[in-house]
């Protein structure tokens, strides 16, 4: 999986030589890896930095990851997606624009071979408004030195990526479309619940956190009634699409009684 991202990372993009000073530095954080992430990783060599914390935390990935980091801009990707290096430059260049102090790049969903029931749940998740301007469900965030320090007040919270959406005002976060992002959807029905039952359960977290800006990202019958609307021939989809959330929403809640959001429901199926 890693080799895979880190494949097209260190190719040579407009700029030229990614392992020159000026290009790219790439820190892959190992957290609590038990398989052999950090040796693929540091196979490649320059401009890879390799990072082993003992903790499978993402928080404290990311924290090991920035106080390794030298510049801004900062981009923060997920191993499991797919982009490579004039996508990154893409979205170094749209943080230096004056007032721009978050960013995600364009999204291409992976539906190939999926199940039709995982088909039919993107088919109307990619169309609603606050998932085609949010910088969520991408796995890759850039920000800015501004924009880093703002992140830096808030509260450590399961949905990172809805966080880092939500702290900014729409004028503030931009969608870079020269910058394109594959995001490798579940392969099975099973993994598209575990899934959404980690998403539903980073929402309720945000919503009832002190100090957390405010979830205004959940889905509303609105929008999927005008969905519906505009596309008649979408009512099975957005009937599939329902049913997930209602499943998602029952078991989160189950969850969180148990567990208190300590489980990292992780889709494998999307990540080989």
């Amino acid at each position: 999986m890693i080799a895979r991202l880190l494949g097209r990372l260190v190719q040579a993009g407009p700029a030229g030589d990614l392992a020159s000073p000026d290009g790219l530095d790439i820190i892959v954080v190992a957290n609590g890896c038990t398989d052999d992430t950090a040796d693929v990783a540091g196979s490649f060599g320059p401009p890879v930095r390799v990072l082993s914390i003992p903790v499978a935390s993402k928080r404290d990935a990311l924290l090991a990851g920035d106080q390794a980091a030298k510049d801004f801009p900062r981009i923060y990707v997920d191993a499991d997606v797919e982009l490579g290096a004039g996508d990154i430059q893409a979205l170094g260049a749209a943080l230096g624009r004056p007032g721009t102090l978050a960013c995600g790049p364009g999204r291409d969903l992976d539906l190939a071979g999926r199940p039709w029931l995982v088909r039919w749940y993107y088919a109307v998740w990619e169309r609603l408004p606050e998932v085609r301007t949010g910088l969520f469900g991408r796995g890759v965030i850039g920000l800015s030195e501004a924009g880093h320090a703002r992140m830096a007040g808030l509260p450590p919270l399961l949905a990172d990526d809805l966080v880092a959406s939500l702290a900014f005002t729409p004028g503030e976060r931009v969608i870079v479309p020269a910058a394109r992002v594959v995001v490798h959807t579940p392969r099975t029905a099973r993994d598209l619940l575990r899934r959404r039952v980690r998403a539903t359960m980073g929402v309720n977290q945000v919503a009832a956190a002190e100090g957390a800006p405010e979830a205004t990202a959940r889905t509303r019958p609105r929008d999927l009634l005008a969905m519906i609307r505009a596309t008649p021939l979408i009512a099975p989809q957005v009937a599939v699409f329902l049913a997930v959330a209602v499943l998602a929403r029952r078991q989160a809640a189950r969850e969180v009684r148990r567990r208190e959001y300590s489980t990292w429901l992780r889709d494998e199926s999307s990540r080989s």
